[in-house]
């Protein structure tokens, strides 16, 4: 599975915010998510955590590991003819009895991932459909996007032509940088490039015209895949196309020409923007509103794009309406 190693929890480190699971088996945590050990199979919890900048924030968003857990569960059921995936179940009561214990189950119930092992290949896999962000500050200095040339006269939040893949490093330490297709094959081979290129087109794809009748635009996406240790299977693993791995828009707003009004935490990029803060660690605390307006943005997402309730999520751990 795909942990920050940079992401360490340390002592002092907020990383605890927003879990308080204690579980036998426990590897490491990444900046949102804690990985454990329990036997053949890897356990994944989400937890309330929320990191800007490359840095753990010290106030949590209440139930945001279950959005993002539920809406990954989602679409995995929903791409598994395009690519399989790690998920083998959800239910933390399948765990052994040694796992942890009846509170920590109730904490955990919505929020795991029972996964296969995997070994993850060594990019980060992004798919653009619109110009924004990072993408529309490259644009605006050369015409291009992670060295892809585009049309000329592309206002911000144009939707592009075409959706396209634009690779990334999986950085050690500080942020990932932008690498060419070219790159990208030297690391892992042109046939297994060629294939995740496919594989990422396709799924952006499949979510875009999902998310579009649910009356959202997944502006653009980041996905992870990697190899299973028994028979080296490409997988679609850790989260998939959730608020916080992609850029959701509302179409109903929608006006190029202009950033966007988004179900995501740029929100909070934006406000952290306006702070004496100098992005490094710790961060500083967010206001109650921005802390209820992020929540309520993700569990729209939830709910807009799974067509589930949430309420019922929360207390049946199923998505259904």
């Amino acid at each position: 599975m795909s942990v920050d190693p940079a992401a360490v929890e340390r002592p002092g480190d907020p990383r605890a915010a927003g879990t308080s699971v204690h579980a036998a088996g426990f590897v490491r945590s990444g900046k949102v998510r804690d990985l454990f050990e329990v036997g053949d199979v890897l356990v994944l919890v989400a937890s309330d955590r929320l990191s800007a900048f490359d840095v753990v924030l010290p106030t949590p968003i209440p139930d945001k590991g279950r959005v993002l857990t539920g809406v990954s569960r989602f679409w995995f059921g929903r791409t598994a003819d395009i690519v399989p995936n790690h998920l083998l179940g959800t239910d933390p009561a399948t765990l052994p009895a040694g796992f942890t214990d009846d509170a920590g189950r109730r904490e955990l119930r919505g929020r795991t991932m029972i996964c296969r092992r995997a070994s993850v290949l060594p990019v980060e896999v992004i798919v653009r459909g619109y110009v924004s962000g990072s993408g529309w500050k490259d644009y605006k200095a050369s015409g291009e996007i992670c060295g892809i040339k585009l049309p000329a006269g592309l206002r911000e939040s144009d939707r592009l032509p075409e959706p396209i893949f634009t690779p990334s490093t999986k950085a050690e330490v500080g942020h990932d940088q932008n690498i060419g297709f070219d790159a990208m094959v030297e690391l892992v081979g042109g046939p297994l490039a060629e294939r995740v290129r496919d594989i990422a087109l396709r799924l952006y794809a499949r979510g875009s015209a999902i998310a579009e009748k649910a009356g959202i635009l997944l502006a653009d996406t980041k996905f992870e895949l990697g190899t299973t240790m028994d028979d080296n299977e490409l997988i679609l693993i850790d989260e998939v196309m959730t608020p916080d791995s992609s850029r959701f828009w509302d179409a109903a707003t929608y006006e190029p020409g202009r950033a966007q009004a988004s179900f995501d935490k740029q929100p909070i990029r934006d406000w952290l923007e306006t702070q004496p803060w100098p992005k490094t660690y710790p961060g500083p605390e967010l206001p109650a509103e921005i802390v209820a307006g992020t929540r309520r943005r993700y569990v729209a997402a939830f709910e807009r794009i799974t067509g589930a309730s949430f309420e019922r999520y929360l207390q049946e751990d199923v998505i259904a309406p």
